[in-house]
């Protein structure tokens, strides 16, 4: 996992990574164009929600352990 400053009231952000296409989300800065606000947590992304550069499933995404 990622560790980046956590925020005051929780854990690290982590990062996580499309093994289709090799996007990356990170939760500390989101993902604006793809309807993510900065902070959102992976478990708070919708499970409909799709890569936005090859289009596959959240279920594609593994987290990059640094």
């Amino acid at each position: 996992m990622r560790s980046e400053a956590a925020p005051p009231d929780g854990p690290p952000f982590s990062t996580w990574l499309c093994v289709v296409c090799g996007w990356v989300y990170d939760e500390r800065t989101g993902a604006p164009q793809a309807g993510l606000a900065p902070g959102t947590r992976w478990e708070e992304v919708p499970d409909s929600w799709t890569c936005p550069d090859c289009g596959v499933s959240k279920q594609d995404f593994e987290m990059v352990r640094l």
